[in-house]
């Protein structure tokens, strides 16, 4: 997710903050950087997209203080979507790797049950790839959850210079996940807070909040051999940070991938949004690389910005496919989409009718995000590399969107409800 961060990084900066950096950077002049192999983020152009017309939603009534799907009111989708055969065989490739999860796992958003998916997921296993738009015609049925008026995204798997020890140039320390960062499930204290699970760590007797960005930053991790390898730029190990997953480009040439282990429980808060509110960013800066660039220019209050983010997030190496999405599979460039598992079962397939051309079709739900929550609130996912970098930085998509479900499984939630269609 990206499973941290999962979301355009003009927006996901918007929701997201923070650079790392080490502790004596402030008054240490910093080393010479080695060069990277990529050029620095403000100079890749942002993609200009294509426009297209969405489809409308359903008229719907919103349902207010709706935290599912379920609850949130789903309806019956179009008969048939403009599904291309390029997005289809792409997404059925997607949706084979979700299967195993789909069939045992259980759905936060209400809407399915394992045994739901099994009859598609056997299908899916023996289907040919030519015969993907077939397939989701006649195994699954579009649903629309809420009003489905959607917001998409992007994030990609960012490549950054790194080493695995620490020596000039690379200062910037990428922390495995403590063993004292305690998760605790509420709801097994109280039904009230059923769902609910907190992050933190023993002191003495009591629990108390992990540490911050800052407390971080500043060495309280220091000592405990957390470090699994060292960047080189603390302002793109900080979008690493962001999109939860990516890869260190070692100075020997080879590349060491890394992928989200935990985060310290701390408050998620967006850099882009606070510097959009303060009057920081000019039109046409809102995006990842205008908030690179003002970073940049003005590193000591840039600094102080970021650490208003108090979230830090922690790593382990990847020896896979990778990287791995909040499902536990590894996710797939321009298939792959963050979605709130609470509004979309995860391994679920969705389109997405946006008013951009590269935005609008059919992905699968493999990775969450701190951002991206809420019913049709979506963050693609492009791949690794330059273009698809330029993609998600500039990704910002409005449209519609149709939640694919087994066939069967709307009718059964609306005999639940007594023959009534979901609320």
């Amino acid at each position: 997710m990206r499973m941290w961060g999962a979301a355009a990084l003009a927006v996901l900066l918007a929701g997201c903050s923070n650079t790392i950096v080490p502790r004596g950077m402030e008054t240490a002049p910093a080393p010479a950087r080695p060069s990277t192999t990529r050029p620095p983020s403000t100079a890749l152009p942002v993609r200009q997209p294509v426009a297209a017309t969405p489809m409308a939603p359903a008229a719907v009534a919103p349902v207010a203080g709706a935290v599912t799907a379920a609850a949130s009111g789903v309806l019956a989708g179009p008969s048939s979507l403009p599904i291309t055969p390029e997005s289809a065989a792409r997404a059925l490739a997607a949706f084979r790797i979700s299967c195993p999860s789909l069939v045992r796992r259980t759905d936060a958003s209400g809407l399915t049950q394992p045994g739901d998916w099994v009859a598609a997921c056997n299908a899916a296993a023996t289907v040919p790839a030519g015969n993907a738009m077939q397939f989701f015609a006649t195994q699954l049925e579009p649903v629309q959850v809420g009003e489905g008026r959607a917001f998409a995204t992007g994030y990609f798997e960012p490549e950054i210079a790194g080493s695995r020890r620490r020596e000039r140039g690379y200062d910037v320390p990428v922390y495995a996940k403590p063993s004292d960062l305690i998760e605790v499930d509420l709801g097994l204290f109280s039904d009230a807070y059923k769902g609910k699970r907190i992050r933190g760590r023993a002191e003495g007797s009591s629990f108390v909040p992990y540490y911050d960005r800052t407390q971080i930053e500043e060495g309280a991790l220091e000592g405990r051999g957390l470090e699994i390898g060292w960047a080189a730029d603390p302002i793109e190990f900080f979008f690493l940070q962001v999109q939860g997953s990516g890869r260190l480009r070692l100075p020997d040439g080879s590349v060491m991938r890394i992928g989200y282990a935990g985060q310290n429980g701390r408050d998620y808060t967006g850099i882009g949004k606070l510097m959009k509110d303060r009057g920081l960013l000019g039109p046409g800066q809102s995006s990842m690389q205008g908030i690179v660039a003002w970073l940049r220019a003005h590193p000591a209050e840039g600094r102080a910005i970021m650490r208003e983010n108090k979230s830090f997030v922690f790593f382990r190496e990847l020896t896979g496919a990778g990287p791995l999405g909040a499902l536990g599979v590894p996710v797939t460039g321009q298939a792959s989409v963050a979605a709130d598992p609470k509004f979309v079962p995860l391994g679920a397939p969705v389109f997405l009718s946006m008013d951009r051309t590269d935005a609008t079709g059919l992905w699968v739900a493999q990775d969450t995000g701190g951002a991206i929550k809420g019913a049709n609130r979506f963050d693609t996912f492009w791949g690794a590399g330059d273009e698809a970098r330029a993609i998600a930085g500039g990704m910002s998509a409005r449209g519609t969107a149709f939640v694919l479900l087994p066939r069967g499984a709307l009718a059964r939630l609306n005999a639940g409800r007594g023959g009534r269609p979901t609320p």
